[in-house]
């Protein structure tokens, strides 16, 4: 089976439209099969005297507030029909890891063929309880999860009406970027033996050699951040 290769765009968009064209037609070009970008509501988030993480504070203005830094970086619905139209015409695949109840339904309705879980929602049960009644296939992040989170969100899924063997669950280091001593690919496998589910990693290391060491232990599936 091949393995699928997603192209991490996320927010790096920074709220330019002909920014995330860019990134689609890059994505493209390097052969990627997928590119990944994030829908949420900034309203459903964050409360608008929310703090930024120091992390943001380095790289934004200190002036501007979480939910206003959210709000930029949101996609309208307008943005989201023209990265659609774009990766139509290129054959790559859109997609996008919804944040909140109403983007999963709004991506559903826009016709993404998968739904991608990030990390910070995999204890969100019932976000996690709608997206396994789709019937869509899953891929779903495990930063920072435990085993036992791991195992509850694939009960969740299941319970919901998600087929195990639609879900797929990434192996993913919630560090930007992880070093390469850190990364702990034998997790993948552990996850593989542990729930019989189809495994990949979210590389977040600089460089490709931990996707190529992944693929050789049976990824089915590389999100490169």
């Amino acid at each position: 089976m091949k393995t699928i290769i997603i192209a991490e765009a996320g927010v790096n968009h920074n709220g330019d439209i002909n920014l995330a064209r860019k990134m689609v037609t890059e994505a493209y070009e390097a052969g990627a099969d997928i590119v990944k970008f994030q829908t949420f509501k900034a309203d459903n988030l964050v409360t608008k005297t929310a703090l930024k993480a120091n992390y943001q504070l380095s790289k934004t203005s200190k002036n501007e507030t979480h939910y206003e830094m959210l709000k930029r970086l949101e996609l309208t619905e307008s943005m989201h029909d023209e990265l659609l139209k774009i990766c139509k015409d290129l054959k790559i695949e859109f997609c996008s890891a919804p944040f909140d109840i109403e983007s999963v339904e709004y991506l559903i309705g826009i016709g993404v063929k998968r739904i991608k879980i990030p990390s910070g929602e995999i204890t969100n049960l019932p976000y996690l309880n709608r997206i396994g009644s789709s019937g869509m296939p899953i891929i779903l992040s495990t930063g920072m999860s435990t085993m036992e989170e791991i195992g509850d969100a694939i009960k969740v899924l299941e319970d919901a009406g998600s087929p195990r063997d639609l879900i797929t669950v990434l192996h993913c280091n919630s560090e930007y970027p992880i070093p390469i001593n850190e990364v702990n690919l034998s997790a993948m496998k552990s996850i593989h033996d542990e729930f019989g589910v189809k495994i990949g990693f979210s590389d977040h290391t600089e460089g490709i050699e931990v996707s190529i060491a992944a693929v050789a232990l049976g990824a089915n599936i590389i999100e490169k951040h």
